[in-house]
């Protein structure tokens, strides 16, 4: 019988230590913004007091993060599908050439059910539905005129109960989601999601609208699902108009409509781990959030916001910590105050958040000895102007062991201009914070089926050995 070999017997070079480290990212969800005249011609960003956010721009590398490019306006879950490596890389094809390919977006609703707490059943289209309030206007066109308030929590209650049976006889079903007149809408029998909103988001610009499918040419059976919502929306429209809750409302507006987004289906795919090689966590802050680490099978701890927006950063470092001594190699950690704050539409109350949030960030000042920590928004959200989300860049700032300092001290998107790193996409953002973290995966290597976004932490091991050696486990 041979001697077990010592490690790296036969080879001519030193054996690689394993320093592979974990990755906190954090998302001031909304962080990027445009000049604003009142502050002096800054971004909040650049005008707001942030020592924090400075000692680690000056400690680690900066540049831009454009999630889609220059003038796409994402929405939050589409530029967090991107930086958590779905959408695919688009770098490359072949053997080794890295491009990992784009996994299908399943629609917005189906986060928000799961993060609601429901089940959201397998090929079938499912869309998010609000009661809303309306107005005609002269053409007979229906227009949005405004949503649930919070006192109206009763009737709108009472209402989708309403509806419950009017959606039913189109074979769907109505499942809450709690608070301002919002549910699932699940339309049984219909595979294909892939249709347009009836909510026009923006409610001076566009009226109530019809749902089309989105790719009419293609998908008969994204017309059938099209055909079937609109049908039922006009029944749900009937119905509201006259019913005695929105009668009784003399001195405030009827929840008249019922408007929907968000739609598509969800299906069979891959986890957080088969994506990227490493467990992945995510310390949550909305449903959307909860929803899409639910999707990922990704470990997660929800904390609610709390008004003390420094506080509560503070809190979420704290459990992300935890979450990495429990296994977690990857931890999300987001706030929605920075995107609350530019939705406003007052700049100073959007760097009055970052001011505030910043003591709560001074963690990651210890966090950054010994994992590569980030800090970017997922898009812009302009605290000026008639605009919801924007391409504009956004700040991103990382800092590690691993991370050579560039010559940038501050924080904010002008700063970041001259950073090392220049402009990144959401779908280089992980690539790039696990090559920091020591867990680039080496191209001309391949230990899983699917190219991984990093060094994967537990390929599949062979089976159905015969034999082997009688030392038992691996070698040491």
């Amino acid at each position: 019988m041979s001697a077990i070999p010592p490690p790296g017997y036969g080879e001519t070079q030193p054996r690689l230590v394993d320093d592979r480290l974990p990755v906190v990212l954090v998302v001031l969800d909304g962080l990027g913004d445009r000049p604003v005249p009142a502050l002096g011609d800054r971004t909040p960003s650049e005008a707001a007091h942030t020592p924090v956010l400075d000692a680690l721009a000056a400690r680690g590398c900066s540049g831009w993060h454009l999630p889609f490019g220059w003038g796409r306006a994402p929405a939050s879950e589409l530029a967090h599908w991107a930086m958590f490596g779905f959408a695919g890389s688009g770098a490359g094809s072949g053997a080794d050439g890295g491009g990992a390919g784009a996994v299908p977006f399943p629609g917005r609703a189906v986060l928000e059910a799961l993060g609601a707490g429901h089940d959201v059943p397998l090929g079938t289209a499912v869309t998010h539905a609000a009661l809303r309030t309306s107005a005609v206007g002269g053409d007979g066109r229906v227009w949005i005129t405004g949503r649930v308030a919070p006192d109206d929590a009763s009737d709108a209650a009472a209402l989708l109960d309403v509806l419950g049976p009017v959606v039913a006889r189109h074979g769907a079903e109505l499942l809450s989601l709690g608070g301002r007149g919002e549910a699932l809408l699940v339309l049984h029998g219909h595979a294909d999601g892939a249709v347009t909103d009836s909510d026009p988001f923006f409610e001076d610009r566009h009226p109530w609208l019809r749902v089309l499918p989105t790719v009419p040419e293609a998908s008969p059976a994204g017309a059938a699902t099209a055909e079937t919502l609109n049908a039922l929306l006009l029944d749900a429209r009937a119905t509201l108009v006259d019913h005695p809750v929105n009668r009784s409302r003399w001195a405030r507006p009827a929840l008249d409509v019922l408007t929907t987004k968000w739609s598509g289906a969800r299906e069979a795919q891959p986890d957080f781990v088969a994506r990227t090689g490493v467990a992945g966590a995510a310390v949550t802050s909305t449903r959307l959030y909860r929803g899409l680490a639910r999707l990922l099978g990704m470990d997660h701890r929800h904390l609610a916001p709390v008004a003390d927006v420094g506080e509560d950063l503070r809190a979420r470092l704290a459990c992300a910590e935890e979450l990495i001594a429990a296994g977690a190699r990857f931890v999300h950690v987001h706030t929605k105050t920075t995107d609350d704050a530019g939705h406003t539409k007052e700049p100073c109350a959007k760097l009055e958040v970052l001011e505030a949030a910043d003591p709560g960030l001074a963690g990651l000042l210890d966090l950054a000895d010994r994992a590569v920590v980030a800090v970017t928004g997922d898009h812009a959200t302009p605290s000026t102007g008639g605009v919801l989300h924007t391409g504009d860049p956004t700040p991103l700032v990382v800092a590690g062991p691993t991370v050579r300092p560039d010559p940038v001290t501050a924080f904010g998107e002008a700063p970041a201009a001259s950073g090392w790193y220049g402009a990144i996409r959401a779908a280089e953002l992980l690539p790039l914070l696990f090559g920091h973290a020591n867990r680039p995966v080496f191209l001309g290597h391949r230990a899983t089926a699917h190219r991984t976004l990093a060094l994967p932490d537990d390929p599949e091991p062979m089976t159905g050995l015969s034999g082997g050696s009688s030392a038992g486990g691996p070698p040491r």
